[in-house]
């Protein structure tokens, strides 16, 4: 059940009202989560900047849907895990990929290490050592990969936080 309403550019706050009116002319309608996020102009604009930069990752994107596919499995995101489910097989996975990356795995050793640091900083991050760093560089990650990991898993927290707050759900 929506708990947030969705705003209209006219009936959301002028820094909003022009966010979302910009996106509505690149894209032809805002979505029901920009939408919504437009209560709150400095949550929207933060929103709009961090996905625009993470879209710059050196992660293919298979890759990246799988890393988001993990991450929304662990918060529990029906609406997001519906997008990059969606996205995913745009992006050429099957669906034994798929699910295997809602598990946090994957059939190739290397991309499981890095789900599994993907999962790891969101849910505990506090945890990961030098061992750990290591043993992803040994995998052949770099600290660029790394470093975008960490930000590619900011961006689905904070989506995945937002629409279960919002109680925002896919269409049915």
């Amino acid at each position: 059940m929506t708990r947030l309403t969705p705003l209209t550019p006219a009936d959301a706050p002028e820094r909003s009202r022009q966010l979302l009116q910009e996106i509505i002319d690149r894209h032809g309608e805002a979505g029901v989560m920009t939408a919504t996020m437009a209560h709150s102009p400095a949550l929207l604009q933060g929103y709009l900047e961090l996905s625009r930069a993470i879209k710059r990752v050196k992660l293919p994107r298979a890759l990246s849907e799988k890393i988001s596919l993990a991450v929304q499995e662990w918060l529990g995101c029906a609406l997001c895990l519906a997008a990059h489910s969606d996205a995913a097989r745009d992006a050429g996975l099957s669906e034994v990929d798929i699910s295997l990356a809602r598990q946090g795995t994957s059939t190739d050793a290397r991309e499981a290490a890095l789900l599994t640091y993907a999962v790891r900083v969101l849910a505990e991050p506090s945890s990961i050592t030098g061992e750990d760093i290591a043993e992803l560089r040994q995998h052949g990650w770099s600290d660029r990969t790394l470093a975008d990991v960490v930000g590619l898993v900011s961006l689905n927290h904070l989506t995945g936080a937002f629409n279960l707050v919002a109680g925002l759900e896919p269409a049915s």
